[in-house]
């Protein structure tokens, strides 16, 4: 059975997926005509947060080879604006203490066991001399 028009059909189609396909998603909405008052920040928490952090032995013992007290350190955050310190305390959360090595450790285990079975599979072998 043949449409006169299937291949101009089926070329049509095909552009019409590819530019649907490579438009990016756009998200929109209201914006407000005055400017928005900047968040007031909560220096007591945020100070709360800081001295948590502080006292986590790894940074204690850290900060004591490096030669600071704990009141050299009090003294240091008291000196802070509330704008620095709430920018610290934002910026703590997203700290990664000794990095994300197991993320790395497991792709690399990933690949070689997705290696391992395609060499199986294929038929291949490896012989190590």
């Amino acid at each position: 059975m043949s449409i006169p028009f299937m291949k101009s059909i089926a070329a049509y189609l095909a552009c019409a997926m590819f530019i649907i396909g490579i438009a990016p998603r756009v998200d929109a909405s209201f914006a407000p005509s005055t400017a928005l008052p900047l968040a007031q920040t909560d220096r007591s928490s945020d100070l709360a947060t800081l001295q948590a952090a502080l006292e986590q032995k790894m940074v204690k013992e850290r900060l004591v080879n490096l030669g600071f007290t704990s009141d050299e350190i009090r003294a240091k955050l008291d000196q802070l604006s509330d704008q620095q310190l709430h920018e610290v305390a934002q910026h703590l959360d997203s700290l990664k203490v000794g990095g994300d090595g197991i993320g790395i450790i497991i792709g690399v285990l990933i690949i070689a066991i997705l290696v391992v079975i395609l060499i199986q599979l294929t038929g291949h072998r490896v012989i190590v001399k």
